[in-house]
């Protein structure tokens, strides 16, 4: 059964969710409190954060900057309806996905679903890519530059394989939308965008990826 942890201070959202997650496989622990929302992760090592904007002392925000530091656990950010910053502020910060309040607890096991789908499947060939000071470890699914661990969300982490996976291949936005999956339409460009942003902040110096003019983004690195 997968652990997922909510963080958020309504009090009567958790027992009615817990209740419905639990018919499919899902067990939920909660923290109406951000700061023992962090106990709970540390203690109970969940495979997914729900975690709300509004929060008393440390909003949704600082708490999911928190986690970044130190985790690339899969975040689930809920966001009031029709506040387009929330969601562009929050996957600046390296959430994962978004879900507008108020939402239909199927449509959050879904999205629940559909990333541990993608997180658990991932095959784990024996093998790394190489390029001059970047590498990437396939079987650990980790990154080094210069022999220095680079922490990647999820999303960054596919992001940066697909692309390297085909080195000098330009790749559209509606190509990486499409293989990442997970944010709406409504914001594609946008994300996109700040996802290549990230991504290249924490792969700095190196400058692999490139952008193509007219076409989206590419990888361009030779192999070592």
């Amino acid at each position: 059964m997968s652990k997922i942890l909510l963080i958020d201070d309504d009090q009567a959202l958790a027992p009615p969710l817990r209740e419905y997650f639990s018919r499919f496989g899902l067990e939920l622990i909660s923290a109406t409190h951000p700061q023992r929302g962090l106990e709970l992760l540390d203690k109970e090592q969940p495979e997914l954060i729900i975690l709300d904007v509004m929060l008393p002392d440390m909003d949704g925000f600082e708490v999911c900057r928190t986690i970044r530091h130190s985790s690339s656990i899969p975040i689930i950010m809920l966001t009031a309806r029709g506040e387009v910053m929330d969601r562009v502020v929050g996957l600046e910060l390296g959430a994962d996905d978004y879900l507008p309040k108020p939402f239909e607890p199927r449509e959050l096991v879904a999205r629940i679903s559909n990333i541990l789908k993608r997180s658990n499947s991932q095959p784990a060939p024996v093998e790394k890519l190489c390029f001059e000071d970047l590498e990437i470890d396939l079987e650990c699914q980790a990154v080094t530059l210069n022999h220095k661990p680079v922490t990647l969300t999820s999303m960054e982490y596919r992001l940066l394989l697909l692309l390297a996976t085909k080195p000098g291949k330009p790749f559209s936005r509606d190509e990486i939308l499409s293989e990442l999956k997970g944010i709406e339409a409504d914001l594609y460009t946008r994300s996109v965008d700040i996802l290549i942003s990230r991504l290249r902040q924490k792969i700095k110096p190196a400058n692999y990826i490139k952008t193509v003019r007219g076409s989206g983004y590419s990888f361009v690195a030779p192999k070592s």
